[in-house]
Parts: C-alpha cells; structure tokens; sequence
C-alpha cells in the first residue's frame, strides 16, 4: 500500500468518454482522492454524495476533489449525473491505479475475478506527496472530518 510520506502513483483516467485527469497535472494544491468499491451502491453512494455536499469546504481550502472506482466509464459518468456529482468520477476499469495505492479487495463479496477499491481517501500535497490515509471499509464510511482536518492541515 502506498504510504504517508510516498510520492503519489501518478495515473490518468478517464470521467467522461473524451475528458480525463491526470494526477501530475494537478500539481500546486492538494488533492482528494475518494476510492470506492462500486457505483449505484449505498454506502458508495453515501460517501460520495457527502464529499459532493461538503465540496464547497474542499474549494475554499484550494482542494480539487476525484473519486476512482473500478466502474467503467460509462457507469462511472451515470452515477456521478444521477447524484448530481459535480467533481470527477473517475473509472479505473483495468484497477491499476487502484493496485498502485494498493486499494485493491479481490474477488469482492464472493466473486472470483471481481476486483474494486477498498474504501478510503488519499489526500495529497500540493508536491504530489501522500499526506494522509483516511480509511474506511467496504461496510462503513471513512472519517470525513479527518479527510477535512488533513487537508486544511497543508494550508
């Protein structure tokens, strides 16, 4: 797993069929990076609606805010319109950027070969070094004013 004090697996994904972000290009502020296990599901969709709630605080401490599921695209861009999520949902299908924060959970919930994220958020300096680790779990939410408190922490 990727540490506090590591540089930041840098990747590019996709959020739409023709626009993508990639990590390195955000350089300058901090970055918030939600990992979760699977679009259209309650906790997922509670996480990341709270983060779409809260994201004004996020901007007013200079923040850009990303979540990475192993959804494909297109379910990645349905959810995000569906909950009205503003910020960028991010479709990490291959799951390598996930292995690369070493987030992923295999064969979830009893399927073989069926790999998501582990629940947690990645917050990264404006250097591109992982600052914190805020963990949750597929059954419960992460420390969303943890996630708050380390980012403002850089500021």
């Amino acid at each position: 797993m990727a540490s506090v004090g590591d540089k930041a697996p840098d990747f590019t994904l996709a959020y739409s069929k023709t626009d993508k972000i990639t990590l390195s290009e955000l350089r300058g502020k901090p970055v918030v990076i939600n990992f979760f296990p699977a679009a259209f599901t309650g906790n997922c969709q509670a996480q990341l609606c709270r983060m779409r709630d809260e994201l004004a605080d996020y901007n007013d401490l200079g923040a850009t805010m990303l979540a990475i599921s192993a959804d494909n695209i297109f379910s990645s861009v349905a959810f995000a319109k569906q909950n009205g999520i503003e910020y960028p949902v991010l479709a990490d299908y291959t799951g390598e950027t996930i292995a690369a924060y070493g987030m992923t959970i295999e064969n979830f919930v009893g399927l073989q070969g069926y790999n998501v994220a582990n629940r947690g958020a990645f917050v990264i300096d404006g250097e591109g070094t992982i600052a914190a680790i805020i963990m949750g779990a597929p059954g419960e939410l992460p420390d969303f004013d943890g996630i708050k408190a380390a980012v403002a922490a850089l500021g």
